[in-house]
C-alpha cells in the first residue's frame, strides 16, 4: 500500500487559532486525528469543532477528559467524514483506527472530568485489533507521560494493550508537559502530539 499522510493533534482547549492551524496544515493530509480535549472543563467544544468542520478529509477523534462525549456526538452529527471512536474502530484507506477517550485512570474528581478506571478501560480496549493506529487521550504508562514533577501519569491497561496488539502508532495527548515527545515500544511508535499538529507517514 502506498504511504499516506496522517495529521495528528490533541488538546486544543477552545483555541480557535490552533484549530485554524490544523485545518491549514491538513490541506495535503489523507486523514486527520484528534486525540481529545476540544473543550475546557466541559465547555466550549464547538469553538474548535466548528472550525474543524472545514476539514476536507476523514477526521478520526476521541474525547478528552475535558470533553463531554455526548456533546461531541451531537456536534459532529451530520458530518459524514467525522468518526468519534471510543472502544470502537473504523477502517480508512486499508488502515484500522481504534479509539479510547478520557482520562485513564481518573485522577481528577471534578464533575466535568471524563474518564475511566483501569478495569473499565481494559474492557473498552478488549476489541482493539493488532497493527492498528491506536488513538487514546491518555498516554500509556511510561511513554510520553511525564508530568512537570517527573511523575508518570500514563495508563497501565493502555500499555498492556500496546504490548498485546502492537499497533503501528499510538497517538495521544493529555499530559501537557509531554507534548511533542515520542517513544517506541517494540515496533510501535508513540507520540504525545499536543496542539501543534504533526505529520506521520502511514
Amino acid at each position: 500500500m502506498t504511504a499516506w499522510r496522517l495529521l495528528a493533534f490533541s488538546d486544543l482547549h477552545r483555541d480557535v487559532a490552533a484549530a485554524r492551524a490544523v485545518v491549514e496544515a491538513a490541506r495535503n493530509a489523507d486523514v486527520v486525528v484528534g486525540a481529545g480535549n476540544f473543550a475546557t472543563r466541559g465547555e466550549g467544544a464547538d469553538d474548535t469543532l466548528a472550525v474543524l468542520r472545514e476539514l476536507r478529509c476523514p477526521f478520526v477523534f476521541v474525547h478528552g477528559n475535558h470533553d463531554d462525549p455526548d456533546e461531541l456526538r451531537r456536534l459532529s452529527a451530520g458530518w459524514p467524514d467525522a468518526h468519534l471512536l471510543h472502544g470502537t474502530s473504523i477502517e480508512i484507506g486499508g488502515t484500522t483506527f481504534f479509539g479510547l477517550g478520557g482520562e485513564v485512570p481518573i485522577r481528577n474528581d471534578s464533575a466535568w472530568n471524563a474518564g475511566h478506571s483501569e478495569d473499565e478501560a481494559a474492557a473498552l480496549l478488549r476489541d482493539c485489533p493488532e497493527d492498528c493506529v491506536l488513538v487514546t487521550h491518555n498516554p500509556p504508562l511510561g511513554h510520553c507521560d511525564v508530568q512537570r514533577d517527573g511523575s508518570h501519569e500514563g495508563s497501565e491497561v493502555i500499555l498492556e494493550c500496546v504490548r498485546r496488539t502492537q499497533p503501528s502508532h499510538v497517538l495521544c495527548g493529555h499530559i501537557h508537559h509531554a507534548w511533542g515527545t515520542r517513544s517506541t515500544l517494540e515496533r510501535t511508535e508513540i507520540a504525545n502530539v499536543g496542539p501543534v499538529p504533526i505529520v506521520i507517514e502511514v
